[in-house]
This record gives C-alpha cells, sequence and structure tokens, in this order.
C-alpha cells in the first residue's frame, strides 16, 4: 500500500513537467512557452486567440520541426548559402526589434503631431483649384480655328469639344476636366490655369506633349485644408520615419567603421 502511494504521488509530481511540452517529435520536445510565445506574436499582429489558431500553431510547429530535423539530417544547415542566410534573417529580425523598441520608448506625442499638421497648413499658403475645361487637338492652326469660335460664341465650347477634342474623357462631358489643383496639370498648362481668372478663356492656345489646348477656367475656389483627425495618422507615420532615420543615422554615426 505504501509503495502505491509513493507512486501515485511520482505521477502527480511528474505531470506538471509533461504538461510543459505540446508536443514531442523524434524526441525534440516542442515546449509550452515556445508555444505560449508564438501564440502571443500572432495575437500582436492582429490574430484572435482561439482553439483553431491553437491547432493550427501545434500543426505547424509541428511540421517546422519536421523539416528542420530532415534539412539538419541531410547537412543543409552547414551549406555556406543556408548559413548566410540564417545570418541575414537574424540581422533582419534583430534591426527590426530595435527599432520597434526604439519607437515604443519614443512614441510621437500629439504637440508634436500638431505642430507639424501647422506647419504643413501654413506651408499650402491660400492654394486654389480650378475648375477647367478644355480642347485638345494636333495641330495650333486647328487650335487657332477653334480659339475664334469659342471668342465669338463661348457657348460652342461643349460641342466643338466634342466634335473636335482628342481626349476622349473629357470630350464626351463638353471638354470638362472638373476640379483640380493647377500642380496636377503639365507645364505650360498648369501656368496658363493659374493665369486666368473665373470665367476667362486663354487668349491663345497652349502647346504640351499631348498637343494644342483650347483652354477656359470655369470657376476657382480655396483649396480646403483637411481637419488634423483626417491626416493624424499620415502625419503620425511621417514622423515616425523621420526620427526612425535620425536614429539610424545617429547609430552609424557613432559607429567606429574602419
Amino acid at each position: 500500500m505504501k509503495r502505491i502511494a509513493l507512486m501515485a504521488a511520482a505521477c502527480v509530481i511528474a505531470v506538471p513537467a509533461y504538461a510543459q511540452n505540446v508536443a514531442t517529435v523524434n524526441g525534440k520536445p516542442i515546449t509550452q512557452k515556445s508555444f505560449d510565445q508564438f501564440i502571443s506574436l500572432l495575437v500582436s499582429q492582429g490574430a484572435a486567440d482561439s482553439p483553431e489558431l491553437r491547432n493550427q500553431v501545434k500543426d505547424e510547429m509541428i511540421n517546422r520541426l519536421v523539416f528542420v530535423q530532415e534539412a539538419e539530417k541531410a547537412g543543409l544547415n552547414k551549406s555556406a548559402d543556408v548559413e548566410t542566410e540564417l545570418e541575414l534573417a537574424r540581422q533582419g529580425i534583430l534591426v527590426r526589434a530595435l527599432m520597434s523598441d526604439y519607437l515604443e520608448k519614443h512614441a510621437i506625442s500629439d504637440e508634436k503631431i500638431q505642430a507639424e499638421y501647422d506647419k504643413v497648413k501654413q506651408a499650402q499658403g491660400d492654394r486654389s483649384e480650378y475648375q477647367v475645361r478644355h480642347i485638345l487637338v494636333e495641330d495650333e492652326k486647328t487650335a487657332q480655328d477653334i480659339l475664334a469660335q469659342v471668342k465669338r460664341d463661348g457657348s460652342k465650347f461643349a460641342d466643338l469639344a466634342k466634335e473636335h477634342s482628342k481626349d476622349p474623357g473629357s470630350a464626351e462631358r463638353g471638354g470638362e476636366l472638373g476640379w483640380s489643383a493647377a500642380s496636377n496639370y503639365v507645364q505650360p498648362f498648369a501656368d496658363a490655369v493659374t493665369a486666368l481668372k473665373k470665367g476667362e478663356l486663354a487668349d491663345k492656345p497652349v502647346q504640351t506633349q499631348f498637343g494644342w489646348h483650347v483652354i477656359q477656367v470655369e470657376d476657382t475656389r480655396p483649396i480646403e485644408f483637411p481637419a488634423l483627425e483626417q491626416v493624424k495618422p499620415q502625419i503620425e507615420e511621417m514622423l515616425r520615419q523621420q526620427q526612425l532615420s535620425a536614429y539610424q543615422q545617429e547609430l552609424r554615426e557613432k559607429a567606429r567603421i574602419q
């Protein structure tokens, strides 16, 4: 009876030790600790912890260990190319960890984001966008003739665009290009647009790499700068990248390179 009790106690003590492994592959254990770390990594990347995920991770870890053992058995781990790849992978992981750690310890404050937002907004100044329409043709003579007709009767602009314009997208709309900042147009088209006021017609055709344009600005309006909340993620990411770049440069300058 005493011997049976001792055996039972030994089994109870052994259970936690055995439970530390989620599986054993050819005598090599997959520990509960490494399994839990894998789960935590996936959860931190957005996965939802669930029995299905845990089963998938267990299968994946078993498969990996089976394949790694076979690769090592074949001596592939001693290949110069494989050793180089492993070292590069190790370096990449460490670099990502370093940058992540730095960003975590140097979070971008709301004050910095606000200051950058104000700076960008001020730099934009009083920019305008334009409602433009045009007629695109191949040669200057045709453009001059069309311009003369529009000057005589501006109401014909849409009809002339539909009949003559080589720009199929805008021709169907009577030459309408919609609202856009002048910077979205090629030069010297952009300069011609900014030189015109609401309702004005360019006094001569403008040549670009696409051909000759008859241009009219139908309307203008100030560009509405987006609210901070709309662009906050982009500004924060930009500041993070700037911060990382400065940190990398600092480390490089501190390093003793011979």
